[in-house]
């Protein structure tokens, strides 16, 4: 019987990495260690090499408790990179916002008829935009939107009368957030296929809209974790002081 090259170590490690494939990709990566932004891109973009062009996504841990109305963490970011992924996006708007909602680019537009659609559960679309006229209508689809994180909301300029300025940030690169009840958020920030300086930027953007976020309700460290990967790649954990120096996020 010939013997193995491959230690014990290995194998163990290979086996919990999920694979060959998975193991060869996570080496030279630390579960433990906590990285500079730019070396974490360095890491993530070095190992991305799935046939298609991988998302690279952030996930942050932050310190807050969702349950409670006054720690909920909700917004937008408009990356200065763009996402590198192209949305589907719907307008509930009437008469010349409609007109102007079609020229912005809009995929879907529509009124009561989008509204009867949309109640069938046909959602053929990434991000949905009203005027503030429609919400009265679009307020019967919470339970078809809400689940989905599609509800149109004032909030995150999705309730506007400015539906070119939503429809092109939309097209454009502004990524949703909202914290889960495990109090994670998480987002795409570009694609493997961008330049290094080009994903630090997003990133770091995208950190800055989160901590800008920061709720009254929350005491303590609220930035805790922050870590990276990309759709087929590890995890990479980054130091949150690589990416945020702001005093919210650490009070």
């Amino acid at each position: 019987m010939t013997k193995s090259n491959v230690s014990a170590a290995d194998v163990k490690a290979t086996r919990e990495a999920g694979g060959k494939r998975a193991f060869a990709i996570a080496k030279g990566v630390s579960r433990t260690k906590a990285y500079g932004v730019d070396e974490a891109v360095k890491l993530i973009k070095e190992r991305a090499k799935a046939k298609f062009d991988e998302t690279i996504e952030i996930s942050m841990n932050l310190g807050v408790d969702p349950k409670h109305a006054d720690q909920m963490v909700r917004g937008v970011c408009n990356l200065p990179n763009g996402s590198g992924r192209t949305a589907r996006v719907a307008v509930f708007a009437r008469g010349a916002k409609a007109e102007e909602a079609k020229a912005a680019g809009a995929d879907i537009v529509g009124a009561e008829d989008l509204v009867e659609t949309v109640s069938k559960g046909q959602i053929n679309f990434d991000r949905c935009i009203a005027t503030p006229d429609m919400m009265g209508l679009v307020g019967r689809l919470g339970k078809v939107l809400g689940p989905r994180g599609l509800m149109p909301n004032p909030r995150v300029g999705t309730v506007t009368m400015d539906v070119v300025g939503a429809v092109n940030g939309a097209k454009g690169g502004s990524v949703e957030f909202r914290v889960e009840k495990s109090g994670i958020v998480h987002a795409g920030v570009g694609k493997a296929s961008f330049g290094e300086k080009a994903l630090v930027e997003n990133i770091k953007a995208f950190v800055d809209a989160v901590v800008k976020a920061k709720p009254s309700g929350s005491k303590g460290t609220y930035l805790k974790k922050v870590s990276l990967s990309s759709t087929m790649g590890p995890g990479v954990k980054i130091e949150t002081s690589s990416v945020s120096s702001g005093p919210a996020a650490n009070n």
